[in-house]
């Protein structure tokens, strides 16, 4: 098997924005509104609540902001009962206009860019160097969302169900980080604690979000942070993650906290793009590819970079296809890493067999086909089958079994389970990348899968499943009805009378 060294590679850490969005600062900065709609006496109130030195000028309708001229607000309001010139956007840090007519509109845009202010136009894309977005409001804490003007109540139907999401009382917490955060400041504290802290306090705020963050609350976060300052070494810590089969929505909420606190990830060639959209924007990135039968990063190298990066102070997640606790060598990393005294937690993910039998839609121990449930490896640490192999379990008809990354070892797989008594129809489903979009099936017989695998794509892991718990799945594939998106052609499924048959002998056994 080829070798190849870990690479820190120049992979995209945020897809494509259509607009970026950014939070102003306009406290007591002057701020100029031209119009006089409904719509500009909401984004009237929208910039006084922030702060805003707001200068209205609305014509003739000057009477449109009396309401607000009476109610107290953040900033200050001065209504001009006059149209706007070009002298009135001199130091201006935003510019507003609700025109209708294009030419004044026009107008507005090029003094405001001479000016220097970013300049909005009120359902004028095409004139915006900024936009409104649809809020949730939990001062300090605020959730901005944008659809780039392209789908207003679209924006809003999101906003509402964020708004469902997150509790009122999040408000409060928001504040209390806001007070609380000078004194953890004022500790001159290292990165890792310093992001333990506000990881605890993240925590709680979310676990109890209705509880008030009173001086019990702070004194219980401020006496674990004193633990964790009084205990530190300098080292950090390694993770351990499970991302799944594929599908980024089957990670655990712990696995998602992992990714979104890490430093640096390690992450294999198998872990799907999309998982890795859900980690820390900041995390550096390396690739230690790892895949079945090609070339691979030595794992003596994944565990002293691991534990080297780990002992500069930062917090390692170790990111595996599937779960790591099922053949992805965890017990060879925690070893590295208990070797070194580093912490290193296991979180535990879906297996690529639970995920393809999902996708299936088959229990793996059907009471009526199945006791007992096996996982095996298709390759040792030559490539090859393994030889230690119990093959009388394997051959066990009362069992389903799962192969792992079998490619290039299935037909000797085949020979050896028949030779130990194992009936030749007994149904075997190859599944390649399963869970993710682009899933494709062979569903066969264990005597006919290998040769069927030809035709099967290159790419991506590769999983089979082998019992008679799966005589429902195959039957649904040779009658056409999975989708053919996510399976191959009729012309790669094996005939399944035979399958019948035995199976309905077997279940009247039974």
């Amino acid at each position: 098997m080829t070798s190849r060294d870990p690479e820190a590679l120049p992979s995209r850490r945020i897809e494509a924005l259509a607009t970026l969005p950014l939070f102003h600062k306009l406290a007591g900065r002057r701020v100029v509104l031209v119009g006089a709609s409904d719509g500009a006496v909401w984004k009237a109130e929208l910039l006084l609540a922030a702060g805003a030195d707001l200068h209205v000028f609305a014509g003739d309708d000057a009477c449109a902001f009396a309401n607000l001229l009476a109610s107290p607000a953040e900033g200050s309001l001065t209504v001009h009962p006059r149209i706007w010139s070009s002298g009135d956007l001199s130091g201006v840090a935003l510019a507003i206009g609700d025109i209708e007519d294009r030419a004044e509109a026009e107008a507005f845009v090029a003094a405001a860019r001479r000016a220097g202010c970013p300049v909005n136009i009120v359902d004028k894309p095409e004139f915006c160097d900024f936009s409104f977005g649809s809020l949730v409001n939990r001062s300090p804490l605020i959730v901005a969302i944008s659809t780039d003007g392209s789908a207003p109540v679209f924006g809003q139907a999101i906003r509402a169900k964020i708004e469902a999401l997150l509790p009122a009382g999040l408000q409060a917490w928001a504040q209390a980080a806001r007070d609380w955060r000078p004194a953890v400041q004022s500790r001159a504290l290292p990165f890792p604690l310093r992001r333990a802290f506000w990881e605890k306090f993240a925590r709680r705020a979310l676990e109890a979000p209705a509880a008030d963050p009173n001086e019990i609350e702070r004194n219980t976060l401020f006496s674990a942070l004193d633990h964790l300052q009084s205990t530190h070494d300098g080292r950090g810590r390694v993770t351990l993650v499970g991302a799944g089969p594929g599908d980024p929505e089957l990670l655990t909420l712990k696995a998602v906290s992992a990714l979104q606190s890490a430093d640096v990830i390690l992450y294999d060639d198998l872990v799907a793009g999309g998982v890795l959209e859900l980690a820390r924007r900041e995390a550096k990135r390396m690739l230690v590819g790892k895949t079945g039968h090609g070339p691979s990063c030595r794992q003596d190298d994944i565990n002293a970079l691991m534990v080297a990066l780990a002992l500069q102070g930062k917090h390692v997640v170790r990111l595996k296809s599937g779960d790591p606790g099922v053949f992805g060598r965890a017990g060879e990393e925690i070893e590295a890493c208990n070797a070194a005294g580093i912490p290193v937690t296991l979180v535990p993910g879906i297996s690529a067999a639970q995920g393809a039998a999902a996708s299936l839609g088959v229990s793996l121990t059907h009471r009526d086909h199945a006791r007992r449930l096996q996982f095996v490896t298709g390759h040792g640490r030559n490539g090859l089958l393994p030889d230690d192999l119990n093959w009388t379990a394997l051959a066990d008809p009362q069992a389903t079994t799962a192969i792992y990354m079998p490619r290039a070892t299935l037909a000797m797989f085949r020979d050896r389970v028949l030779a130990a008594g194992l009936t030749p129809h007994t149904p075997a489903i190859a599944v390649l990348r399963a869970t993710r979009p682009n899933e494709v099936r062979v569903t066969s017989t264990i005597a006919k899968l290998p040769e069927q695998l030809a035709q099967f794509p290159d790419g991506g892991p590769m999983l089979v499943l082998m019992g008679w718990s799966l005589t429902v799945a195959a039957a649904k594939s040779v009658e056409g009805s999975i989708d053919a998106a996510v399976a191959p052609s009729s012309a790669f499924l094996a005939p399944v009378e035979p399958l019948r048959r035995y199976a309905g002998a077997r279940t009247r056994s039974n």
